[in-house]
């Protein structure tokens, strides 16, 4: 595990709570913290539970934030003072989902504290954190990463993309790509089946073919299983599409596929969906049509 003894892990939510797991399983010493405490005491008995966010970042090698979006982490490690007890030397590693521009921001704020930084945000969902096989797309100096990589080897595979905020540039690129396709997945499940196709077969049949994709063998399967518990709520996939057009717009660039997706994942929360998954965009679908897909068929909902 190179130098790095200590981790400071902070925010044991859907995503935190394998990380974490995956990194006492190699071995590392953590210290927890999270804004609901309850949630750090299923770790109890292997870890010590930090009071504060001060006391978890104060003596860590490492510190890691795995918050919602980047005003939480902005107010946990920044402005609350908490970054000031980051002692010589250590790295931060945000592996949170944060505007590119704040993830800058956080960098300068860290290197003027003696430390280095990288943001690293990752792809995969609960079942990639839970298998160790997340993507993780770093931005920072190249030192910052190799030092980081034992720490990444227990949770997934890491790439360098480059300097920092770069990795939240990538996070962009994948949650454009994540949000377009769930719409293309639900669109053409949903258009095969009211035509009397077999929805599970048509499904079956397109993996093998240039349309296979992870959203399509995953999130297709929770479509036509209706299983909408979250691995990544809604909510957030709309908060991702959101900061995918607002960098759109200062790169003075038009995105209209975002655009479009952006506008029905609104549609969505503002049905009272924020908590499924993003693979309900589904429910959006149906609503604008009447209509309810499942393993065998589209039914009429007023049937």
């Amino acid at each position: 595990m190179s130098s790095i003894r200590s981790i400071g892990f902070l925010g044991v939510g859907l995503m935190g709570a394998p990380m974490v797991s995956r990194l006492l399983d190699a071995g590392f010493d953590l210290t927890l913290w999270n804004r609901t405490a309850g949630k750090a005491e299923h770790f109890a008995d292997r870890v010590r539970i930090a009071g504060s966010a001060a006391d978890a970042v104060a003596d860590a090698d490492v510190v890691i934030t795995m918050l919602e979006n980047g005003e939480v982490v902005d107010q946990v490690l920044y402005r609350s003072g908490a970054i000031r007890q980051l002692k010589q030397g250590a790295l931060v590693i945000d592996m949170s989902s944060i505007e590119p521009g704040r993830a800058r921001e956080h960098g300068v704020v860290v290197a003027k504290q003696g430390g280095s930084y990288l943001d690293a945000p990752v792809s995969g969902g609960t079942r990639g954190a839970e298998a160790g096989s997340l993507s993780i797309m770093a931005g920072g100096e190249d030192d910052a990463f190799a030092r980081a990589m034992p720490v990444f080897q227990a949770m997934g595979r890491a790439t360098s993309i480059g300097p920092v905020g770069s990795g939240q540039l990538a996070k962009l690129a994948n949650q454009a790509i994540v949000g377009i396709t769930i719409g293309a997945v639900s669109e053409a499940l949903l258009l095969a089946a009211k035509g009397g196709a077999r929805p599970e077969k048509v499904r079956e049949a397109l993996l093998g073919g240039f349309a296979g994709s992870k959203i399509l063998e995953q999130h297709g399967e929770r479509m036509l299983q209706r299983n909408f518990q979250p691995g990544a709520p809604s909510r957030i996939q709309l908060k991702d599409l959101r900061m995918i057009l607002d960098e759109a717009r200062t790169e003075g660039l038009s995105l209209p596929l975002s655009q479009r997706v952006f506008e029905e994942y609104r549609a969505l929360l503002a049905s009272g969906h924020g908590e499924v998954d993003h693979s309900g965009l589904l429910l959006e679908l149906e609503r604008l049509n009447g209509v309810r897909l499942d393993n065998a068929a589209v039914t009429d909902k007023d049937s």
